[in-house]
């Protein structure tokens, strides 16, 4: 019996990927010509479309071929944290610097609850965009993994976990936060604390494996009662400090994983008649703005923002032009900015 549809009505694009065994993207690059389909795939899709009789339609094909010339910022942020936290305004300006000299449009989106991720599923499944931005991602975030399904060209800044399959830029989070806590101990700090991001993300868990490891390397068991967790916001960082002078008040220093939360904890301290750095040393993690306008000024570790910006912008640029490119994995170094806090 023949596979073809009956007279009036047209086959889909979706009968022949089902019939060829092949997703929906495949048929669509087989389709017009484009390349990253293997040679078995492309036979069993031409075959498909042999059996079904499949004609494209002219309007779905123009969608397919056209680019939009956009990509998609996309930040799961508030308002309030994106306009508070200078990483993203650094990550803007780099992602906006390197499509100054190119045809692409930037659209900024921010997904704050299951309406707008609702709204930005549906806008990426309408292909009105030629690729995504990631920022800020979270372990348990599924959006990364949709739009692999969906075969959109993606990059990430930051990752999942280790195991993060899709391309992705982020810096040298453990050896930045390991740099900053080896300056503490080496200065005869003895009570290291540190106030963590959020343990959900891979920068978070990369900062505090950092402040491990430099307690390890000078045989010290890190003291886990020095640990609070944060939550990259200034009265977050605030409430941390509180919590380990509580807990620990002959600490002596402090690694905050973030500036914003640093800030915080410059504040609990003055509250409480602490000295910076007389009696307390701190250090935060950004080198943004915040740190050269804190009393007193922070000492930091730089990284590279900007830098992060502009690169995931290539990767992606790369991926859109050529979807069969081995996907990429890039890690930026930081370096630590002496100030007088700590």
């Amino acid at each position: 019996m023949s596979s073809r549809k009956p007279p009036g009505r047209r086959p889909t694009l979706e009968a022949v990927a089902q019939l060829a065994g092949v997703g929906r993207g495949t048929v669509s690059r087989v389709v017009n010509g484009a390349p990253g389909v293997s040679a078995r795939a492309r036979t069993a899709v031409e075959a498909a479309i042999a059996e079904l009789n499949y004609v494209p339609n002219p309007a779905a094909r123009s969608l397919v071929t056209s680019r939009t010339d956009s990509i998609a910022l996309v930040i799961p942020e508030s308002e309030s944290r994106l306009a508070s936290e200078p990483y993203f305004s650094a990550v803007i300006r780099g992602v906006s610097t390197e499509l100054a000299d190119t045809d692409m449009q930037l659209l900024l989106i921010l997904v704050r609850d299951p309406r707008e991720r609702d709204r930005l599923t549906r806008f990426v499944e309408a292909h009105r965009v030629d690729g995504v931005l990631l920022v800020s991602v979270h372990r348990d975030d599924a959006l990364p993994e949709f739009l692999e399904k969906l075969q959109i060209p993606t990059v990430l800044a930051g990752r999942r976990s280790a195991a993060e399959p899709l391309s992705h830029v982020r810096s040298d989070n453990a050896g930045g936060a390991a740099q900053a806590v080896r300056h503490l101990l080496g200065r005869g700090r003895t009570g290291v604390a540190t106030i963590t991001g959020p343990l959900d993300m891979d920068v978070g868990d990369g900062r505090l494996q950092g402040w491990r490891d430099a307690h390890l390397e000078r045989g010290a068991e890190p003291d886990e009662s020095l640990v609070a967790l944060g939550d990259f916001t200034e009265e977050g960082g605030r409430a941390a400090m509180r919590e380990l002078l509580e807990r620990r008040p002959d600490l002596d220093a402090v690694f905050a994983a973030s500036d914003v939360m640093a800030a915080g904890a410059l504040t609990e301290l003055r509250a409480r008649g602490r000295r910076v750095p007389e009696d307390v040393a701190v250090i935060g993690f950004d080198d943004s703005m915040v740190a050269r306008h804190t009393v007193p000024p922070l000492t930091s570790v730089d990284q590279p923002s900007e830098e992060i910006g502009r690169t995931i912008t290539r990767l992606l640029l790369d991926e859109i032009r050529d979807p069969a490119r081995p996907r990429r994995q890039l890690v930026l170094p930081t370096t630590l900015v002496h100030r007088e806090s700590a």
